[in-house]
């Protein structure tokens, strides 16, 4: 029997260009657009742009938080999706629907919200401060805001495989011995480690360009919580826009990198369970 190249369900080629328009217009012409701006500003006015102490910061401030959020979404995140994926319990219904919550809050509504919440006045400041935290205006509010907004990335890229998961083979495991955590590390893990490690991509790249939740509980201290997106808004407030665009070359270079290094690790990690 001879093999054919025909495909069952006719207009690849239409769909294909249409795929490709569409990336182009939303993806590839705002980075070329962009691009283009920044090959205008020159090279020592881009390095004087990039290299300012207090853009220099808000680059570690932006890094360290999206990074810290990243590792806390990834842990919570997994937790979460273990839960709702292999117990029943009364309000799981609910709680899998208040996941998505952080995708349908406006990030501004958001901001307001958390900045209340944790204020001295607030009901999870006044907590916090009766264990000597302090949340609203410090760096432990941006990480916060982060979590908030970033938490149903990790938990729903593993909540599908783990509810897909043989538990006759787990079964089958403890029945010749072996143990919880020896059955999470070799049965369990493989199956979910690539998908963890797009959640935590997916939460570091949406936590480096966030916003609008940030500006209100951060404080927006020079030096201490000011964020490098809020840095590109004040230039761009400032009709400074040689300055936004080469802080947006930097983040966009930086995220790029990251995601492309998260992708391969994570096609090397799928080839080796294969």
């Amino acid at each position: 029997m001879q093999p054919t190249s025909k495909r069952l369900i006719p207009g690849y080629y239409f769909s294909l260009v249409i795929t490709l328009l569409g990336v182009s217009l939303v993806v590839l012409l705002p980075f070329a657009a962009l691009l283009i701006s920044g090959w205008q500003v020159g090279l020592s006015q881009f390095w004087h742009e990039a290299t300012e102490q207090r853009v220099l910061v808000s680059y570690l401030v932006s890094i360290k938080g999206a990074f810290l959020a990243a590792v806390l979404n990834t842990i919570f995140g997994l937790l979460l999706a273990w839960v709702l994926s292999q117990y029943d319990f009364p309000g799981k219904w609910l709680l899998d629907s208040l996941l998505d919550l952080p995708f349908a809050l406006p990030t501004a509504v958001a901001g307001i919200a958390l900045a209340y919440l944790f204020s001295e006045q607030g009901w999870l400041g006044r907590i916090a401060a009766l264990l000597g935290l302090k949340i609203s205006y410090t760096f432990n509010g941006i990480v916060i805001a982060m979590v908030f907004v970033t938490l149903p990335f990790v938990v729903r890229e593993v909540q599908p495989l783990l509810e897909k998961l043989d538990l006759s083979v787990q079964e089958a495991a403890y029945t010749l011995g072996g143990g919880t955590f020896t059955i999470l590390r070799r049965l369990v893990l493989p199956e979910i480690l690539p998908a963890l490690v797009a959640g935590f991509g997916l939460v570091f790249a949406r936590c480096l360009g966030e916003y609008g939740s940030i500006v209100f509980i951060a404080g927006n201290q020079p030096y201490r919580t000011e964020i490098t997106p809020l840095l590109i808004m004040f230039k761009l407030e400032a009709h400074s826009y040689q300055g936004a665009t080469v802080l947006a070359l930097v983040m966009l270079t930086f995220s790029s990198a990251f995601s492309f290094m998260i992708h391969s690790w994570q096609r090397r990690l799928g080839r080796r369970k294969g």
